[in-house]
């Protein structure tokens, strides 16, 4: 039994190696569409959100969109009676519009949280927050993004 490998065998084996690494090469990513007004509409069950008692804290200018810091509160008493129950975050210009979502119950104490969050480009980030009473509320401001932070 001889341990060479003739040349066709060799050519065979190399187009077989090829045809696999083809074949089981992946697709490349399709960029996502932004679904920022669909979560909205979701998130607050079709009511229109009031302008009001949302705060969100970003800067104005994002020297690097990787690390952006944020804080959004929302005015409540956080009594059983009245407290806020989630705050979404989207982004408007990112790929995917989903940032975070907070959850929270009268023992939170306050409406708050503070993060750190990723944006693409410049573009509109806005907190909706939901009350136990059903009303929905938000906010919105424009950072704009000098180094995009999701691979931009």
């Amino acid at each position: 039994m001889s341990s060479e490998v003739s040349r066709r065998q060799a050519l065979g084996l190399g187009a077989g190696i090829l045809a696999i690494a083809v074949a089981g090469r992946a697709q490349p990513a399709q960029a996502a569409k932004n679904d920022a007004a669909e979560l909205i509409k979701a998130f607050a069950g079709g009511k229109e959100p009031a302008r009001s008692k949302v705060k969100l804290d970003l800067p104005e200018i994002a020297e690097n969109g990787n690390t952006v810091p944020m804080t959004v509160s929302v005015e409540s008493p956080m009594t059983p009676q009245s407290y806020v129950t989630d705050i979404m975050v989207v982004a408007d210009g990112n790929p995917r519009a989903g940032v975070v979502t907070f959850h929270f119950t009268p023992a939170s104490g306050v409406a708050e949280a503070n993060t750190r969050i990723r944006l693409a480009e410049t573009q509109n980030v806005i907190a909706v927050a939901r009350m136990n009473d059903g009303s929905v509320h938000m906010a919105s401001k424009e950072v704009k993004v000098t180094i995009g932070g999701c691979g931009g």
